[in-house]
C-alpha cells in the first residue's frame, strides 16, 4: 500500500534530524580533538581547502535538482524507462563533473600562495591539498544512484548510510589525531570511507531498482533532453550565487585577514553549520512530496502547504538564531580555547546570515521541487557579484565581521525578494505582497525577542557550562512562549496542528 505523502515526508524527516544529529556530535568530538593535537594553521587549512572544493563543486549543482525534477514524474507515473534514461544521463553528467572537478582542482595549485596570507609551515601543503581534491572526486562516482532513492519518497536511506559512513570517519579520524597526529593519515581515513559509502548505496540502489542493471536503454527525447539542460543551466546560476555566499568567507578571511582568523571562523562555521544542516533536514525531508504535490495537486493546495512550510521555517530559524546568539561565543571558549572566541559584533552579524539563510529554506525547497529554476537564473549571477564586492570593501575596511556582513548585504539585496516573488508569479500564479507582509511581521516579532532574551541573559555569569544551560534554557522558553502567544490564531499554525494531529493518530 502508498504511503501519503505525510507520511513519506514525517519519517525521511525525522531520520534526517536524528542521523544529523548523531553525526554533528561525532564530528564536534573530532572537531575537539583536532583543535587539541593540531595546531591552529592546520584548523584554517582544513576549512580553507573544504571551500575551494565547494566552489569547484559548482560544476556538479545545476545536475543534481535538475535530473531529481525531471525523477517526479516518472516516479508517480511508474515509468520504468524513462527513469532508466534518466539515470543513464544522470551518470554521464556525474564522470564529467568529476574529470571537470579534479582538472580545476590541479589550476588552483600554481595561485596557492595567493590564496594563503602569510603561508603556514605546513609540511607536505600540495599532498594535503591532492588528497582533498581525491576525497573531493570520489564522492562524484557511483553516489549519483542516490537520486532515484530520493525521488521515491525514500531520502531516509541514503541518510543512513551517509551518516554511518560519517560516524566511521570520525571514530578512525579522532583514533588517528590521538594515537599519531598525523594530518595526512587523517584525509585518508577521510577517503576511505568516502569510497565505501559510495559503493554502499550504489549496491542498495541496484538491489531496490535492478532495471538499473539493464543495458537496453531508450534514448531521451531530443526536446525533453533540450528542457534538462536548460534546467542544468539555470541551476547551475543559482547554485553560482549560493556557493559565492557560503564558501568564500574562508578564502576571504585567509586572503585579507589571515590564516588565524579563518581557523576560528572554522570553528564557528562547524558549530552553526551544523544546526542549519539539522533544521535544513526539515525542509529536505518533504523535498519529493513537494515534487509529487506539484505533479498530482493543484496551485492553491501547493500554496497553502509552501505558506504552512514558511511559518514553521521562521520559527525553528529565529528560535535558533537566537539561541546561537547567547552560548556560542561561550561555548566555543571552554571547548577550543579563548583564542578561538570571535567579537560579539562578529557573532551577531553571523547569526544575522543564520537567520536571513533560514528564512529562504521553504522557497528554495519549493522552487527546486517544482521546477522554478530558469526565470531568475540572473539573480545568482547579481548575487555572487554583489557579494564579492561588498565582502572585498567591508572587509578591507572593517575586517572579520565585513567579509560577513557583505553577504548579508548580498542576501537582501536579491534572493531576499526575488526567489519568492518568481515562485508566487510563475507557479503559485498569485501575489506575493501578503509573503512580504509576513516576512516583516515575522522579522520584526524575532527582533524584538531577540532584544529580551538578550537583555535577560547578559546578567548570567559564572561556570561556562551554567552559563550555557541557563542562556539555552531562557532562549528557548521565552522565544516559544513569545511566539506561541503571537501566531497560535494565524491559519498556518492551525494547519500545522491539524497535520500534527493527524500524524498521532497514526501512530
Amino acid at each position: 500500500m502508498r504511503k501519503s505523502r505525510t507520511e513519506y515526508s514525517t519519517k525521511n524527516t525525522t531520520v534526517a534530524i536524528l542521523a544529523r544529529i548523531v553525526a554533528i556530535l561525532a564530528g564536534f568530538m573530532t572537531r575537539v580533538v583536532f583543535t587539541h593535537t593540531l595546531s591552529q594553521e592546520y584548523v584554517g587549512i582544513n576549512g580553507l581547502f573544504s571551500d575551494i572544493l565547494n566552489v569547484l563543486a559548482l560544476s556538479e549543482l545545476g545536475a543534481g535538482t535538475a535530473i531529481t525534477y525531471a525523477l517526479y514524474q516518472p516516479v508517480s507515473e511508474e515509468n520504468v524507462e524513462k527513469q532508466k534514461s534518466l539515470m543513464k544521463m544522470f551518470r554521464d553528467i556525474y564522470l564529467i563533473v568529476a574529470v571537470i572537478v579534479f582538472a580545476g582542482g590541479m589550476l588552483v595549485i600554481p595561485f596557492m600562495g595567493v590564496l594563503i596570507k602569510n603561508q603556514p609551515q605546513i609540511e607536505h601543503l600540495i599532498l594535503i591539498y591532492l588528497l582533498y581534491l581525491v576525497n573531493s572526486v570520489l564522492s562524484y562516482l557511483a553516489v549519483y544512484k542516490r537520486t532515484l532513492i530520493d525521488a521515491h519518497q525514500l531520502s531516509y536511506i541514503g541518510v543512513l548510510y551517509h551518516t554511518l559512513a560519517l560516524i566511521l570517519q570520525n571514530l578512525l579520524q579522532i583514533f588517528i589525531l590521538i594515537e599519531t597526529r598525523n594530518f595526512i593519515l587523517y584525509i585518508l581515513a577521510a577517503i576511505l570511507c568516502t569510497f565505501f559509502n559510495n559503493i554502499a548505496i550504489s549496491s542498495r540502489a541496484d538491489q531496490m531498482y535492478p532495471y538499473l542493471k539493464e543495458k537496453d536503454i531508450q534514448k531521451l527525447p531530443v526536446q525533453e533532453k533540450k528542457v534538462i539542460y536548460q534546467n542544468i543551466r539555470a541551476m547551475l546560476m543559482h547554485k553560482l550565487g549560493s556557493v559565492v555566499v557560503n564558501n568564500t568567507d574562508n578564502l576571504l578571511l585567509s586572503s585579507l585577514v589571515g590564516i588565524v582568523s579563518n581557523s576560528i571562523y572554522s570553528n564557528y562555521y562547524l558549530i552553526i553549520g551544523s544546526i542549519r544542516q539539522v533544521l535544513n533536514q526539515m525542509f529536505q525531508g518533504i523535498a519529493a512530496s513537494v515534487g509529487n504535490l506539484g505533479v498530482e495537486e493543484d496551485q492553491e493546495r501547493v500554496k497553502k502547504i509552501f505558506e504552512a512550510s514558511f511559518f514553521i521555517g521562521q520559527w525553528v530559524f529565529g528560535m535558533a538564531a537566537i539561541c546561537i546568539f547567547e552560548i556560542i561565543d561561550v561555548f566555543a571558549g571552554f571547548c577550543f580555547g579563548e583564542n578561538y572566541v570571535f567579537t560579539r559584533d562578529i557573532t551577531f552579524v553571523l547569526c544575522l546570515n543564520f537567520y536571513l539563510t533560514g528564512m529562504r529554506q521553504a522557497t528554495i525547497v519549493f522552487r527546486e521541487s517544482l521546477g522554478i529554476f530558469w526565470y531568475d537564473r540572473y539573480r545568482p549571477l547579481a548575487e555572487a557579484i554583489i557579494n564579492l564586492a561588498s565582502s572585498i570593501f567591508l572587509g578591507i575596511h572593517m575586517g572579520t565581521a565585513g567579509i560577513f556582513l557583505g553577504t548579508a548585504v548580498s542576501t537582501v539585496t536579491t534572493s531576499l525578494w526575488l526567489e519568492p516573488y518568481m515562485l508566487y508569479k510563475h507557479c503559485l500564479q498569485s501575489s506575493s505582497a501578503m509573503y512580504f507582509m509576513r516576512y516583516g511581521l515575522y522579522a520584526s516579532v524575532t527582533l524584538f525577542v531577540w532584544f529580551w532574551v538578550d537583555f535577560f541573559c547578559r546578567s548570567i555569569t559564572g561556570n561556562p557550562w551554567i552559563i550555557c544551560i541557563e542562556r539555552l534554557a531562557i532562549s528557548l522558553v521565552v522565544t516559544n512562549l513569545a511566539y506561541l502567544v503571537l501566531y497560535h490564531r494565524m491559519k498556518e499554525f492551525q494547519l500545522l496542528k491539524e497535520k500534527g494531529k493527524s500524524i498521532l493518530e497514526q501512530k
